[in-house]
């Protein structure tokens, strides 16, 4: 994976709130809008964006603690700086996450080569994507679900309380041909995982994602699950990752969490070294956000890329949900200008 080095940069970060269409529900909390960081560097007359929403459940990780923290290391970044060197400039999060992303975009801008190809990729395609349903009334659910009428992958909030089972019965009953998962956002114990394997089981659940608490991974030893559990909250970085060996079979990757494309890629490279599947998730978001993450989903087995549904207005040149898919158009991001 090359990375460029160029001159001085103009850095402009700002908070900007998306409402949400409606609340959106998962263990422990709940949304009615999203703020994010949108980072500009601008460079001979070229911009090169990047955005992050940061993550919800760390501390001094949200859209304004991710402004002060790049304001610290603004003058670093304003004399000019790679993508390589500036891992080491900010720790994982939403703020690296923002510039790296807009550090990418500019580089396309200024090479004349697509991001896909700096990035030694293949010409991303359209990718069968998950839709969220949040978690509510099984019967809400169910609405919920049978509302994205296009939709292929289906994956449900649930909370670790009884009526999960019905939760997943009801989506069932209504999509008997879906790809079905199931995220607890730490929510579950290991005896109500256990109580309620029977019912994912029966219902055909595909993936179980992040059942436990950060730290009580321990959980998982020993549980022989017939379904792949995948790891989220429990793996931050790159650093994260061999600590999933013997307990989870899948990795979901989110930019936000992993602070960029740039760590992000490394990280589905190290998945695959250690025999684990890869999947791509999101942070509630606009199609920005969504940009870079579609390029790691060119090499992930499951792609969660829904953000931009549940806000009342998106950017102006949208990622395109069709059939299913999602795909992203290559004025948002990511690719060199294009003379009119």
């Amino acid at each position: 994976m090359e990375t460029t080095r160029f001159g001085r940069f103009k850095l402009t970060a700002r908070v900007e709130k998306f409402p949400l269409r409606k609340p959106f529900h998962i263990t422990g909390h709940t949304w009615v809008d999203t703020e994010v960081l949108t980072v500009e560097l601008e460079k001979d007359g070229h911009i090169g964006r990047g955005e992050a929403s940061g993550v919800y459940y760390r501390k001094f990780d949200d859209a304004t603690s991710n402004i002060k923290q790049i304001n610290a290391v603004r003058p670093r970044i304003e004399i000019g700086i790679d993508r390589e060197c500036f891992q080491r400039l900010l720790p994982v999060g939403g703020a690296r996450n923002a510039v790296d992303c807009a550090l990418w975009d500019l580089e396309a801008k200024l090479t004349g080569r697509a991001a896909w190809q700096i990035a030694g990729l293949n010409q991303p395609q359209p990718l069968l994507t998950t839709f969220t349903v949040g978690a509510n009334h099984p019967d809400q659910m169910a609405a919920d679900a049978r509302a994205y009428t296009h939709a292929k992958a289906i994956k449900l909030k649930l909370t670790g309380q009884p009526p999960d089972a019905d939760r997943v019965r009801a989506v069932r009953d209504v999509l008997p041909d879906v790809w079905l998962g199931v995220d607890a956002n730490q929510g579950f114990t290991r005896s109500f995982l256990e109580a309620l394997m029977p019912v994912l089981v029966e219902a055909r659940v595909e993936l179980i994602e992040q059942p436990f608490k950060i730290g009580e991974d321990a959980q998982l030893n020993g549980l022989n699950s017939p379904i792949p559990v995948a790891a989220d909250e429990s793996v931050q970085g790159l650093a994260d990752m061999q600590g999933l060996i013997g307990r989870f079979k899948v990795v979901n990757i989110k930019l936000d969490k992993c602070g960029g494309l740039t760590e992000a890629l490394l990280m589905a490279q190290e998945a695959r070294r250690l025999g684990l599947d890869v999947m791509v998730g999101n942070m509630v978001g606009s199609s920005l956000a969504m940009a870079p993450a579609f390029l790691v989903g060119q090499l992930c087995k499951v792609v969660d890329l829904d953000g931009p549904i549940f806000l009342s207005h998106d950017r102006p040149t949208p990622v395109r949900y069709e059939n299913g898919m999602i795909s992203c158009p290559a004025a948002l991001w990511g690719s060199p200008v294009v003379s009119r």
